[in-house]
């Protein structure tokens, strides 16, 4: 059956790529030219001047992640769906088993009210929520930075500090090791409990893993991909047509087959 699959998936790709040049034909026989698309190539990783990303072997950028610039990603870092880390005007760098999740925004500070030239700075095992926005600062290991938190220009998170979600650090505030901090501006909430310590390292340990995942996916080619969905249509239509069978009651006069 795997043979049949194959090659049903091969008779449907043929006559989606004949219907694609038979319409391309009528368009240019009726002088239309709009199927001419014009596509931008995304592209993940971007030179800028003579500044050039440096993203680990080891590390997982999402196909829809922009890396751009002055950047460099450690061993084990996971860089996830709709991130921009923007090293143009200066440099970012991420450490080692850091994730930053979907659509966070990682940039520099040229210039600013004080007048400092300032990289952004991620140590080892952080974890970046989603949406949050890093401008300029330095995050030490195995600091949080919540869910769509702000952290400004020359702020500093020391290492296990937590930025709670949502909260927005200003300029050259410095929140020290041990402390959560939330709220606009952020404020000292409390200190960090002892279960939040040992999140903070497993989240970034979990990440990681769940990283190794997405990367082995997204390296499968198109074909590959959708010829394994169809396979798994196929088999989950066999697997639920087996448990209905099982669960025919049979007479009593009939024996059921060995």
């Amino acid at each position: 059956m795997g043979t049949m699959g194959k090659a049903f998936y091969n008779v449907g790709f043929w006559i989606r790529e004949t219907g694609q040049a038979l319409d391309r034909l009528g368009c240019r026989l009726q002088g239309k030219n709009h199927f001419r698309e014009q596509l931008s190539r995304h592209r993940t990783l971007m030179n800028v001047f003579d500044k050039a990303p440096s993203v680990d072997k080891g590390a997982f950028v999402a196909p829809n992640a922009s890396i751009t610039g002055d950047v460099h990603v450690g061993r084990g870092s996971s860089i996830w769906y709709g991130c921009v880390l923007r090293g143009d005007a200066n440099s970012i760098s991420v450490g080692a088993g850091t994730n930053i999740q979907d659509n966070a925004l990682v940039h520099v500070a040229k210039t600013n009210l004080s007048g400092k030239v300032l990289p952004t700075v991620i140590g080892d095992n952080v974890t970046i929520g989603h949406s949050a926005v890093l401008h300029g600062c330095t995050v030490e290991d195995e600091a949080y930075i919540g869910t769509s938190a702000t952290v400004l220009d020359g702020a500093h998170v020391e290492k296990h500090a937590m930025v709670a979600s949502g909260a927005l650090v200003r300029q050259n505030t410095r929140i020290p090791s041990g402390e959560v901090w939330g709220g606009n501006p952020a404020k000292f909430l409390r200190k960090v409990t002892e279960e939040e310590r040992v999140f903070f390292s497993s989240s970034a340990v979990e990440y990681s893993n769940l990283a190794q995942v997405h990367a082995t996916e997204n390296a499968k080619n198109l074909d590959e991909a959708e010829f394994k969905k169809l396979l798994n249509k196929k088999n989950a239509r066999d697997t639920e047509y087996d448990s209905v069978l099982d669960d025919l009651t049979l007479p009593e006069n009939v024996p059921k087959a060995a």
